[in-house]
């Protein structure tokens, strides 16, 4: 008779455990594409805006100067583990940071395909316009530019987890932590003097949770085992993404310190001090 409840409980609970795995398998769809929106998409927007014209910027390039490869326990990956171009998040937060009030970026990482696009367009000039063809405006130049690389991943810097096991029937949740970081540099373009320097660090967190079934049933003679669990990781992707963004606004508040540039000060504190400069003339 016990034996039949065991074996009753243990079937009950396979059925719980493979009905909660469809579960979780018919929430996953397939979604349509959307606008990836910044993780700190509230922090640039209100970071006050710049008080002037904007400042022309250049990035050349910002690069993955970790060399680490994707972790994986049972075999060695060619992947990178992070991503390979960075320097397109250092332009849309430099276009973004104080709702673009800031920043006048223009293009140096396909400069190459800029001048001879350019290029292309003068010859077509003057051979269908002649000499008189109106000539291109001449391009942007900066006065600073960005500079920097994600210098850093490190991997499992922090894992743990609690578990349990009763009659073959266990539950557990793991977790692993890794680190992602960024260095930023401002560099002025007429002296060649590094202006400001930024490392920011971003962790990364993956979590898991799981359940299984192991025992023998009939004398011993059949053996049930059942496995069940979900995982949840942070897009490495994410992370370095944040990572720059916070350098771009950590940046944009030194300078401000440094008085390379000043903050627009808002129309109601405006308002105030010409209000407090009347009373005092009064």
């Amino acid at each position: 008779m016990t034996g039949s409840i065991t074996r009753a409980l243990i079937t009950l609970l396979a059925i719980v455990l493979l009905t909660g795995c469809a579960g979780n398998l018919n929430n996953t769809k397939w979604s349509d594409p959307n606008v990836a929106r910044s993780p700190i998409q509230s922090t640039l927007d209100t970071t006050p805006p710049l008080d002037g014209e904007k400042i022309t910027i250049a990035v050349y390039s910002f690069q993955d100067k970790t060399g680490q490869r994707k972790p994986n326990d049972k075999f060695s990956v060619l992947s990178s583990a992070v991503t390979q171009g960075s320097e397109v998040w250092v332009i849309d937060a430099l276009k973004k940071v104080g709702q673009g009030t800031w920043f006048q970026v223009v293009e140096r990482i396909g400069l190459d395909n800029l001048v001879k696009e350019r290029q292309l367009i003068r010859s077509t000039r003057e051979v269908y316009e002649g000499k008189e063809a109106p000539k291109l405006k001449p391009m942007l130049f900066a006065g600073l530019i960005i500079e920097g690389g994600v210098v850093g991943y490190d991997t499992n810097i922090q894992s743990g987890g609690t578990g349990a096991r009763y009659l073959g029937i266990g539950a557990s949740t793991q977790y692993r932590i890794d680190q992602v970081t960024v260095a930023m540099r401002l560099i002025s373009v007429q002296t060649g003097e590094v202006l400001l320097t930024v490392a920011t660090e971003k962790r990364i967190a993956s979590h898991k949770t799981s359940a299984d079934v192991f025992r023998f049933l009939d004398m011993g003679t059949n053996a049930l085992e059942i496995e069940a669990g979900s995982a949840i990781n942070e897009p490495v992707n994410y992370a370095v993404r944040a990572a720059i963004e916070s350098s771009v606004v950590e940046i944009v508040k030194q300078g401000e310190k440094q008085g390379l540039w000043k903050f627009k000060k808002s129309a109601s504190k405006n308002i105030h001090e010409e209000k407090s400069v009347n009373e005092n003339n009064d």
